[in-house]
C-alpha cells in the first residue's frame, strides 16, 4: 500500500521535508527581505525617525530669562506643550475649518467620483479611454498652477463668474471670509476627483461580468445592478479614497498658502499646519509647534481608523442583508 505524501507529513515519524525545500523557503525569505529593504529604509528614515524626534522634541521647551538676555535653557515640559496647543485659539479654530471641510467635502468628492466610475464603466469602450483622460487630467496640472488659476477665477476684476453676476445684482466675493473655505474645497474636489475615480474604476474592472449577466437574467436593472453588486464590491476601494481623503483634508497647507496673497480672510493660523510651521518658525517655538504635530498626527490616525471601522461594518451589514 502507499502512503501519500500529504499523509506521510502527518504521521508521527515521517521523514523530515527535503533540504532542497527548505533551502527554497530561504531563499524566498531573503528575496522577500531584499525587495522591501528599500522601502523599510525609506520608512524609517522619511517617517518613524521623525516622528520619534517630534515626540521626545515636544517634551521639551525653552526657557528664557525675564529681561530677554542671553540664549534660553532647555528644559523638560512635560506635557505642558500639548496643555497649551489644545488651549490656543488659532490652533483650535484652524483644526475646526478643516474638520468642517472634511465633513462637507470628502463626502461629495468621494460620491462623484463613485458616480463618474460607475458612468465610466458602463459607456462604451472607444469613449471610456476619452473619460479617463480628460477626469484625470486635472490631477495631471501641479497644485501650485492650479491654485493660481483658481486664485484668478476667484477675483472680482478677472472672475468671469462674477462678472456674470454683476448684471443679475449678485455681488459675490468668493475670497471672503464666509466663502474661502469652500473655495478652497472647489479645488481640492476638481483635483482629486478624477484620481479617485481611476481608483474606484479599476477595482469596477476587477468584478467578473458574470455576475452582472446573472442579476441581468433575474431581472435586475441597471440601477439594480450598480446598487446592490457594483457599489458592495468597490467599498474597500472607496475605504481606501476615503482614508487618502481624511488625511489630505487634516494636511491642508498649499491651498491657503497660495490663495492668501489674494484674500485677507487667511492668516497665518488658517490651518493646523499653517500654524505649525507660524509657531515653529516664526515664534521660533520647536517644542510647541511638535507637540502640535504630534496632535494631529494622532487625530488623523483616529479619524482614518474610525472610518476604516465604520465603512468596514456598514459593508458587512449589507452583505448580511
Amino acid at each position: 500500500m502507499t502512503t501519500s505524501p500529504t499523509l506521510a507529513r502527518t504521521v508521527p515519524g515521517a521523514p523530515a521535508p527535503r533540504r532542497g525545500f527548505t533551502l527554497m523557503r530561504r531563499s524566498q525569505l531573503r528575496a522577500i527581505a531584499l525587495l522591501l529593504a528599500p522601502f523599510l529604509a525609506l520608512y524609517v528614515l522619511a517617517y518613524a525617525i521623525p516622528l520619534c524626534y517630534a515626540v521626545y522634541e515636544s517634551f521639551f521647551t525653552e526657557k528664557r530669562s525675564g529681561l530677554g538676555f542671553g540664549g534660553g535653557e532647555r528644559v523638560f515640559a512635560a506635557f505642558d506643550n500639548y496643555a497649551h496647543a489644545l488651549a490656543m485659539p488659532e490652533f483650535t479654530a484652524g483644526v475646526g475649518r478643516v474638520l468642517l471641510l472634511g465633513v462637507v467635502q470628502v463626502p461629495l468628492m468621494l460620491i462623484a467620483a463613485l458616480l463618474l466610475a460607475l458612468a465610466l464603466d458602463a459607456l462604451a469602450t472607444r469613449f471610456a479611454a476619452f473619460v479617463r483622460l480628460a477626469a484625470f487630467l486635472p490631477y495631471a496640472v501641479p497644485g501650485v498652477i492650479a491654485a493660481i488659476l483658481w486664485a484668478f477665477l476667484y477675483l472680482g476684476g478677472t472672475s468671469p463668474f462674477v462678472q456674470a453676476l454683476k448684471p443679475l445684482g449678485v455681488d459675490l466675493n468668493l475670497l471672503s471670509a464666509d466663502t474661502v473655505l469652500w473655495s478652497m474645497g472647489n479645488i481640492i474636489t476638481w483635483t482629486w476627483t478624477g484620481y479617485n475615480m481611476i481608483i474606484i474604476y479599476s477595482a469596477l474592472k476587477a468584478v467578473p461580468r458574470e455576475l452582472y449577466e446573472a442579476a441581468a437574467m433575474d431581472g435586475a436593472g441597471p440601477v439594480r445592478v450598480a446598487w446592490s453588486i457594483k457599489v458592495p464590491l468597490v467599498a474597500p476601494a472607496l475605504t481606501l479614497t476615503g482614508v487618502f481623503s481624511i488625511v489630505g483634508t487634516v494636511q491642508l497647507y498649499n491651498e491657503p498658502m497660495l490663495l492668501r496673497p489674494f484674500s485677507p480672510a487667511i492668516d497665518a493660523s488658517y490651518t493646523p499646519n499653517m500654524t505649525v510651521q507660524n509657531v515653529a518658525f516664526t515664534m521660533n517655538d520647536y517644542g510647541l509647534a511638535a507637540a502640535m504635530a504630534v496632535l494631529l498626527a494622532l487625530g488623523t490616525a483616529v479619524l482614518s481608523f474610525g472610518f476604516m471601522r465604520i465603512s468596514g461594518a456598514m459593508t458587512s451589514r449589507k452583505a448580511t442583508i
